[in-house]
């Protein structure tokens, strides 16, 4: 899904339906309500149901675990954890996680791992021992595993620290196709260098520009990209919205469009379509740019004291197409193209 972000990916994988379905377009949106920017961590922003909850509802054991607990809170919508046949929970707070909340305690025993530092890969890697202990002790029909892109937005395919990570994955692979398991793996973005030769970051700062043409206040910009999490990212990535009354917004398209680097600038209402994106959540207009460059705000907000690496992020069209990987054979229907939203029906109906 566009954007090519964690949240709508992940809630687009865990509903099977787009961002116009389930309401979250981003980490990040512009309240007009209440005018304030907010955070879009809360369930109570997801406006479908979870595939999980439904499969939790009609008698099946589910089990999730998630990188960051952001997700869990989200992914976790509507299961019933006093029934003994749902366990949710992150590796970010395994060790807060209890019975009425997470539908399982003492985690870091029954993982036999320690609490796992945010910025790591072991936070990855506690997800997947997570799902290889309940594989075999709780044994859950359906699992949802999901990890966290900290590796690959600090190194590039076939550096070290990439491959390291990479053996590891395939190792507890291994281990959940060896269980038994028909086991489908996709991702909820890709990933790209958006660097100069120098190593900083190449930053369009599109407020800064939008200030300079129409006057500071004339116009809004959001990054549905922005987390608390700056050292992946800074909160730069390769999408961004746009808030301005009707009478400036063609301004705005013309400007963004004849920015170097900007791929697409286009009106809300068309985005809408393009993309599948809730219109009460993206602003008026929306701007997208190229394989390695990256949308900002105005230098001064952006804290890019984390970025120890040169910046690789992600949010625009050349991080859209991801791979999905079966361990078992699967029938796709003639003229179908899957989405990474399509995993669970792949899965669960494809597989042969």
């Amino acid at each position: 899904m566009i954007p090519s972000f964690t949240n709508p990916n992940n809630l687009s994988i865990i509903t099977g339906r787009p961002p116009s379905v389930h309401g979250i377009a981003g980490n990040f949106f512009f309240d007009r309500e209440k005018d304030e920017e907010v955070m879009m961590n809360d369930a109570k922003f997801l406006r479908a149901p979870t595939i999980l909850a439904e499969l939790q509802k009609a008698g099946m054991k589910v089990a999730m675990v998630t990188a960051k607990d952001k997700l869990r809170t989200l992914l976790g919508k509507g299961l019933d954890f006093s029934k003994g046949t749902a366990i949710a929970f992150s590796s970010e707070k395994a060790d807060r996680a209890n019975m009425a909340e997470n539908g399982i305690e003492d985690v870091l025993d029954f993982v036999g791992k320690p609490l796992p530092e945010v910025y790591s890969a072991d936070l990855s890697e506690f997800v997947f021992a997570a799902g290889v202990k309940l594989l075999n002790g709780f044994r859950p029909d359906v699992m949802y595993l999901s990890t966290t892109d900290y590796v690959q937005h600090k190194a590039a395919p076939g550096s070290e620290f990439a491959n390291s990570f990479y053996a590891m994955f395939d190792r507890y692979v291994g281990e959940l196709d060896a269980a038994g398991c028909t086991l489908v793996m996709t991702a909820d973005h890709g990933m790209n260098d958006k660097h100069l030769a120098d190593g900083s970051p190449d930053v369009i700062y599109l407020q800064e520009i939008l200030d300079e043409k129409l006057g500071a206040g004339v116009t809004r910009v959001i990054l549905p990209i922005t987390d608390p999490y700056v050292a992946h990212h800074g909160a730069l990535g390769s999408f961004a919205t746009v808030y301005v009354d009707p009478k400036h917004r063609e301004a705005v398209v013309e400007i963004a469009r004849n920015i170097e680097g900007v791929t697409v600038a286009i009106p809300a209402i068309e985005a809408c379509k393009r993309f599948e994106l809730p219109a009460d959540r993206i602003g008026d207009v929306v701007v997208l740019c190229d394989r390695h460059k990256v949308l900002g705000t105005s230098a001064a907000r952006h804290d890019l004291s984390g970025l120890t690496e040169p910046l690789r992020s992600h949010g625009g069209l050349t991080e859209q197409v991801v791979p999905m990987i079966a361990n078992r054979p699967i029938e796709v229907p003639e003229g179908r193209t899957l989405r990474n939203f399509d995993v669970f029906d792949v899965a669960l109906n494809l597989v042969r």
